[in-house]
């Protein structure tokens, strides 16, 4: 599921992985850049919980939301494929400024909103201005490429990581999130090892990235945000390695950015926060 094509009178909206455990009670900085890119108290914000099993997730957030002066913020709990059809639902998110993803199992939110009008629905309006959130399996769900689940570790191996077709609102990156603290350098490698095509964005939590319309990302947020390029990839093992053995990989380039810097997704070049072009 490729981007679907930006609109010739809109630019593309921003799309925003975050890492996970974001701060939702103090200064809640990415939150707050993420309402004010979507309209501030003129926001309007649909919250898709369908990843959580928890049923609270969804008013959690609205709370939130509301908390920070948005003019709406209403949860669609889809959790069928059935709901995907309903027309009222539909109507809250095609006049939706923002759509906010939450966190839980990813394979939810494939199974059951894949190939769904509801996921046509998110890539099209994205494409027309609309700006979408994913945080944790939310984040992991944003991009073509998702991964499903693995094991952590830092050295690659045969087998470690599970992909699965995502939301694909961009096919640039493949997205891991809980990033140091579930110790995933290692799955992401095998990731990107499997499709050096895409770019690997290793999101800590309270950490997101906002790629703008013209696909440089600024990070924003307390922790670090890992790029694993390798455009330049020398030598790749994985299609040798036996189940579990580790992976050659020759050849990567590896950034670790925080707050303020940014990642130009095309160019494949990273700026350190003084030197950082200006996202959108």
């Amino acid at each position: 599921m490729s981007p679907s094509p930006e609109h010739p009178d809109h630019p593309r909206g921003f799309v925003i992985p975050i890492g996970g455990a974001e701060d939702k009670m103090s200064d809640r900085v990415i939150l707050r850049k993420f309402v004010d890119l979507c309209g501030g108290k003129k926001a309007d914000i649909a919250i898709i919980p369908t990843a959580s099993e928890l049923p609270t997730t969804g008013a959690k957030y609205e709370e939130v939301f509301r908390s920070l002066g948005v003019r709406s913020a209403i949860e669609l709990p889809y959790k069928t494929r059935v709901d995907a059809d309903r027309a009222d639902w539909m109507k809250i998110l095609t006049h939706a400024t923002g759509v906010f993803l939450t966190g839980g199992n990813q394979l939810r939110l494939s199974t059951i909103l894949g190939g769904t009008a509801v996921s046509q629905t998110l890539r099209r309006r994205n494409a027309r201005g609309v700006h979408i959130a994913g945080t944790s399996a939310g984040a992991a769900f944003v991009s073509e490429h998702m991964i499903a689940g693995g094991k952590g570790g830092s050295t690659p191996r045969a087998g470690q990581v599970v992909l699965a077709p995502g939301l694909g609102l961009t096919n640039r990156i493949i997205v891991d999130q809980h990033f140091r603290q579930r110790d995933r350098l290692g799955r992401l490698l095998a990731a990107i090892a499997y499709n050096p095509f895409a770019i690997g964005i290793g999101l800590d939590e309270n950490t997101a990235g906002f790629i703008g319309p013209d696909s440089v990302m600024e990070i924003v947020g307390e922790g670090g945000l890992t790029i694993i390029d390798v455009s330049s990839l020398q030598h790749s093992g994985m299609a040798t390695a036996e189940h579990n053995q580790p992976v050659n990989l020759i050849g990567m380039r590896l950034h670790v950015l925080t707050a303020g810097s940014r990642f130009d997704l095309e160019k494949r070049i990273a700026y350190p926060p003084e030197a950082a072009p200006v996202v959108g």
